[in-house]
């Protein structure tokens, strides 16, 4: 808007269709379903692990770049999901692959409750 005095906290970037490739992202979760896993003695710790502790999206669209620079300890910011590292052991430059290590506060979801 002319003459805004809003200050922008980011700016979003899209993924050419016609240029991105393809990676495999995987989103870890908690790995228990219950806060204190140590706490729940009448249960097998089995029982307490949340199914969706991992959900593998086989390909993600990313852009040409993360592939040029997708190097063991490199991280990157994917939009409004969380930050990602590639994965030192099954990345390669055929078949990149990129972990989760943290996931971006949502303050949608703090408004919805």
């Amino acid at each position: 808007m002319p003459g805004s005095m809003r200050k922008v906290k980011g700016t979003l970037h899209w993924v050419s269709a016609r240029h991105c490739i393809d990676a495999e992202v995987r989103l870890y979760d908690r790995l228990f379903a219950v806060e204190n896993a140590s706490e729940v003695k009448d249960r097998d710790f089995h029982e307490l692990l949340n199914p969706d502790s991992i959900k593998v999206v086989e390909h993600a669209k990313i852009e040409p770049f993360l592939a040029e620079n997708a190097e063991p300890g490199a991280h990157f910011q994917f939009q409004r999901i969380g930050y990602f590292t590639p994965d030192k052991k099954d990345s390669t430059k055929e078949h990149l692959v990129f972990n989760r290590t943290i996931t971006l506060k949502d303050s949608w979801q703090k408004i919805n409750k």
